[in-house]
């Protein structure tokens, strides 16, 4: 199964710009609410970073400047 996060944004923004709701001859069609694309947005996101080694902690030695 094709991993679909790279082409997700882009289509956020396809669907960001387009009407919510159309209607010609008696057809109608209706996008799925911003609020909920970008939900699937920070799923996917959350999911590459737990993907990731570290877990988003870094360790630094602090030497303060002027010291032997």
């Amino acid at each position: 199964m094709p991993d679909p996060a790279p082409n997700l944004e882009q289509t956020v923004r396809e669907n960001a710009v387009q009407p919510a709701k159309a209607s010609v001859d008696g057809q109608s069609v209706e996008q799925q609410p911003l609020k909920d694309q970008l939900e699937v947005v920070r799923f996917f996101a959350s999911k590459d970073a737990a993907k990731k080694p570290g877990l988003g902690i870094k360790f630094a030695k602090i030497v303060p400047p002027g010291s032997v």
